[in-house]
């Protein structure tokens, strides 16, 4: 069925009902109820995340940086509160064969002056070797401090994928909150604008009208070819975050002579 100005309630296939502005404005109304149920809930988790209880940790457990080894300390930058995220690694791939979901987080959060702002520092941390990430994060572009944690015992180092949050007393240091998977979305914020969209993250998982686009897995934004195929070769230039100028494909490949 063709719609038409004419003929204004006309269904498209696939698609929810065509109305006027009154009727969505009703139908808008009544899903902004649940929205600010959701938006109280989450305000009520926040003040119970921040009366969590703490675990003292050793500030001075060394983490290797661009300025080499450093305590874990010195990440605060001499603010009282740190946050870090834990970047998954994978020895010896070449950069679009880093995690997906952990490069976009990154990639989101490209520096921390309004964490700063209210007195909180900013680090990225991976169990990959130093010289490695080094050479990553120069390719990348990236500002924001990183650190290679390999070998480093939770909760510092251990499983990444992780946001963690760490308060500094004097030279006391404490773990205070720890996430994972779905948890690390609030960094994304392209997430959260396509969940307002129409046909949403184009992921298979999402909940759709019948006759939507079909999904796709998660991640396929990063590792992949036009086709959609996940890769490590010189056609799957991801191409969101290679948007610094000069990085092309034949880029990514001659940094380390190899692709999977």
């Amino acid at each position: 069925m063709t719609t038409t100005p004419s003929d204004p309630t006309a269904a498209l296939p696939g698609r929810p009902p065509i109305v006027d502005l009154a009727t969505w404005q009703a139908a808008r109304d009544e899903l902004l109820v649940r929205e600010k149920a959701c938006t109280r809930e989450g305000d009520a988790i926040a003040a119970a995340r921040r009366r969590l209880p703490m675990v003292e940790l050793d500030g001075a457990v060394e983490v290797v940086g661009a300025d080499g080894p450093v305590p874990f300390l010195d990440l605060f930058q001499g603010r009282d509160e740190l946050v870090v995220y834990k970047h998954m690694w994978h020895d010896g791939a070449p950069h679009q064969g880093q995690c997906e979901g952990c490069t976009t987080t990154a990639w989101h959060l490209k520096d921390a002056v309004y964490l700063n702002a209210r007195g909180v520092s900013f680090a990225i941390l991976t169990t990959g070797r130093w010289e490695e990430v080094a050479s990553y994060v120069e390719f990348m572009g990236y500002t924001q401090p990183w650190y290679s944690v390999r070998g480093v015992e939770a909760p510092v180092g251990s499983s990444m994928g992780h946001i963690t949050c760490f308060l500094r007393d004097g030279d006391r240091v404490f773990l205070t909150y720890s996430t994972t998977g779905r948890g690390n979305e609030p960094v994304n914020g392209s997430l959260g604008l396509l969940d307002m969209t129409p046909y949403g993250r184009g992921e298979a998982w999402e909940d759709k009208p019948e006759g939507w686009p079909e999904g796709r897995r998660s991640g396929w934004f990063w590792r992949s070819d036009a086709d959609g195929n996940a890769t490590w070769g010189p056609t799957s230039r991801p191409v969101p975050q290679w948007t610094r100028h000069g990085a092309t494909p034949v880029e990514t490949l001659g940094r380390h002579g190899h692709h999977h």
